[in-house]
């Protein structure tokens, strides 16, 4: 009975953040944010650490990479073993794809993963970044829900895997 509430309310709160496809400007913001969230801003900030600290980032970016490596490898295995469907992918679920996903299933959210965790290393060696990476990781979290590539328990299991990485990572 919980089970089937929790996954009711999973889909009732997808439909209804999907349902932001229907404004073209937001659609495309959410879609340039996923892509971003990809890989690409990532590296883009590990490059803008290497060339605004030199040396001194170079510890915080092989960070970044193991944590990224890390990141990837729990998520692969998680996705192997629970075969969640994309909400989209469910016959007769309210909600469409805004994106193409980068691969077949839904749990949990990658992108969400490694946004808070990348977004916790780089927070912990350089504070300030705070103001710019907290609000990133949350549009990329909200544009996996909003482009209907998962669920909010994908993407709430994305946020905790991320920060337990980045904490153990910490104490490694």
């Amino acid at each position: 009975m919980i089970r089937d509430t929790l996954r009711l309310w999973d889909l009732a709160l997808c439909t209804r953040c999907n349902r932001v496809l229907r404004f073209g400007s937001l659609h495309r913001l959410f879609r340039w944010v996923s892509r971003l969230g990809d890989g690409l801003f990532w590296y883009l900030l590990m490059l803008a650490l290497l060339l605004a600290d030199g040396a001194r980032a170079v510890g915080p970016v092989l960070h970044m990479i193991l944590v990224g490596i890390a990141c990837t490898v729990i998520y692969k295995w998680l996705k192997s073993r629970t075969l969640r469907p994309r909400p989209y992918q469910v016959p007769g679920a309210p909600v469409r794809a805004g994106a193409d996903p980068l691969d077949a299933f839904s749990f949990p959210s990658g992108h969400t993963l490694h946004a808070v965790a990348f977004s916790l290393v780089a927070i912990g060696y350089y504070p300030a970044l705070v103001w710019v990476l907290a609000p990133f990781a949350f549009l990329v979290a909200t544009s996996r829900l909003v482009l209907g590539l998962h669920y909010p328990s994908d993407v709430l299991a994305g946020v905790g895997l991320g920060a337990l990485v980045a904490s153990i990572s910490f104490r490694i």
